[in-house]
């Protein structure tokens, strides 16, 4: 059985990486050449009636799928060894395949259809995934990570079913001519709105750090170029219909709030995987507000770069957790760095490059969207809060390699502290070597001239500044010694506001649904075990339970003492009237 689990693992493995190698090569082609692809399938051809499937391949298309292909052969491959005690390690890969199918099927869709399709694909294996552990907060957390999902789902169904107006779903073709006309406004702002949903956008946050309850592998996959991406994506492309859209200024403030959101939240959290998912939710935010001021090409390009260190991060993550006898949270760690040094070395340069650190990977992209921000001709607000949460980034940041990495050990035993799972590491290291070059290969390959952004001095520094302050207040509050900003951080009230991402769990779950609930006891009281209960069901077996027992004392064997007591009545009776 573990042989033919194994065998499945590589054989997916080594499909999904040579499928990427091969879409790395046509994505060079094309983009070299400058060709898009669209290719029509007809599948079924009745009278008048014609079943065809589109497929639109262009160059980026072909480098998403790269990104999404290598880096689910290198989250299989990872899968091997860390769920190796698990009985239906089968199964587990089947569900990977099929979410990076959904995936594949949603990139290289021009059509409303068939991106339902991989829409709706990716919201049921995420679910299927996120209970995979089968406990009741996998549950919860399934069940809130599908609901929101929905809503971006049924956003889709009304945008292809507004769409019957043009004859067909293929949007591609409407969104440059048509973008003046009212129905493709509405489109539009059913798009935004299930991208929203699907990027965890305020406010369909509470979702994201809930899916933490599915196996590390699929966060890894989930958090980094699928499930999260997917809103981001539909946006890029439908971009030529929403760039003037008066909707895009409420996204681009939404987007900055759960950007500053997730960034203050990561600091008050605990939990080593939610902290990893509200830095992706952080990143979004980025991504979604970038994009709502026109400039889709720079998403797309920090979407990419994301993409291969959020999930080295998650490995690294995944391969502590497992270390430490499966224990999340950070304050049992500190010290690992001096028993597996190969892994805190893929995890320190994934945090640097989540930071935006020179010439790695998120240094590339995240730069050039902030000079694009000082440049821009924004509001202080915006301005303030990208800088602020930019720093925030660094905050959460050192304030994790602190705990995790040079603080004091925390824990029972160190029994188990290893750095020698191979299999485990081949993937990170992979992923290691895309962090560092992807940015400056992209940077190269999507921009066909330089960007050059001309700013002021203190402007162009203004990033090495927020990231140098939330560096040292990182380091400072991580620092147990200075007791007195923990304590004031820390009250209860501070921090439960902050910790629980500004109540969105709390509004998203119990404030929806508490007073329905509430409604639907006091109807079950009063109605169906109160008045409908006694005039109906309750009511008549209580009559007929009465008649019961009134006939039973008949039935019993008292009957002659009644008898008897009756002729005794009578006999008195004639004694009485004789005597008159």
């Amino acid at each position: 059985m573990m042989n033919k689990n194994y065998s499945i693992c590589f054989i997916s493995f080594i499909f999904l990486f040579f499928y990427s190698i091969l879409n790395f090569i046509f994505m060079i082609y094309f983009l070299m050449n400058d060709l898009i692809y669209f290719l029509e399938w007809e599948i079924i051809s009745f009278n008048s009636l014609n079943l065809v499937m589109s497929i639109l391949l262009d160059w980026v298309s072909l480098l998403f799928s790269m990104f999404v292909c290598l880096i689910s052969s290198m989250v299989i491959y990872y899968s091997k060894s860390y769920m190796q005690s698990e009985m239906n390690l089968n199964r587990f890969i089947i569900l990977v395949l099929l979410f990076v199918f959904s995936m594949i099927l949603l990139i290289i869709s021009p059509n409303m259809i068939s991106i339902l399709l991989g829409w709706d694909g990716l919201g049921l294996v995420s679910y299927c995934l996120v209970i995979y552990y089968q406990n009741l907060k996998s549950y919860n957390a399934g069940m809130l990570t599908a609901l929101t999902n929905r809503i971006g789902d049924v956003l889709i169904l009304m945008v292809i079913s507004w769409m019957l107006n043009y004859g067909s779903w293929n949007y591609i073709f409407y969104l440059d001519f048509m973008k003046n006309d009212l129905i493709m406004q509405y489109i539009g702002i059913m798009v935004i709105l299930a991208a929203m949903t699907k990027s965890a956008q305020i406010p369909f946050s509470s979702w994201l750090p809930a899916a933490m309850a599915a196996p590390t592998p699929v966060s890894a996959l989930v958090h980094s170029s699928t499930l999260v991406t997917a809103g981001v994506y539909l946006l890029i492309r439908f971009n030529i219909l929403l760039v003037d859209m008066y909707f895009m200024k409420i996204l681009l403030l939404l987007s900055i709030l759960t950007m500053f959101m997730a960034g203050i939240s990561a600091n008050y959290e605990f939990d080593l995987k939610k902290i990893i998912a509200l830095s992706t939710l952080s990143q979004l935010g980025l991504m979604m507000s970038i994009l709502s001021m026109g400039f889709p090409d720079l998403a797309f390009f920090h979407l990419l770069t994301h993409a291969m260190f959020k999930a080295m991060l998650f490995m690294c993550a995944g391969v502590i957790i497992h270390m430490v006898n499966d224990i999340q949270d950070i304050r049992w760690m500190g010290g690992v760095s001096l028993y597996i040094p190969l892994t805190s070395l893929c995890l320190n340069i994934s945090n640097m490059a989540l930071c935006g650190i020179p010439f790695l990977a998120g240094f590339y992209s995240k730069d050039l969207i902030l000079e694009m921000v000082s440049f821009s001709s924004l509001n202080l607000l915006v301005f303030f809060l990208y800088y602020i949460s930019t720093g925030l980034t660094m905050f959460y940041t050192i304030r994790l390699i602190m705990y995790t990495m040079i603080m004091e050990f925390n824990l029972i035993s160190i029994f188990n502290l290893y750095d020698e799972d191979y299999t485990m590491l081949k993937s990170m290291l992979v992923l290691l070597f895309m962090s560092v070059i992807s940015g400056s290969l992209l940077s190269w390959m999507i921009f066909s001239y330089p960007y050059m952004i001309y700013l002021p001095w203190n402007m162009k520094m203004m990033v090495i500044y927020v990231s140098m302050v939330g560096g040292i207040l990182g380091y400072m509050v991580s620092n147990m010694n200075i007791y007195s900003i923990n304590k004031y951080l820390m009250t209860y009230k501070m921090s439960s506001f902050m910790c629980l991402m500004w109540f969105m769990p709390n509004l998203s779950t119990y404030g929806l649904v508490y007073h329905f609930l509430n409604l639907g006891q006091n109807l079950t009281k009063n109605i169906d075990f109160g008045w409908s209960e006694m005039y109906s069901g309750q009511g008549m077996v209580n009559v007929l339970k009465n008649y019961s027992i009134f006939y039973s004392i008949y039935q019993m064997n008292n009957m002659k003492i009644y008898l008897f007591s009756f002729v005794l009545w009578i006999f008195i009776m004639l004694m009485i009237l004789l005597s008159i």
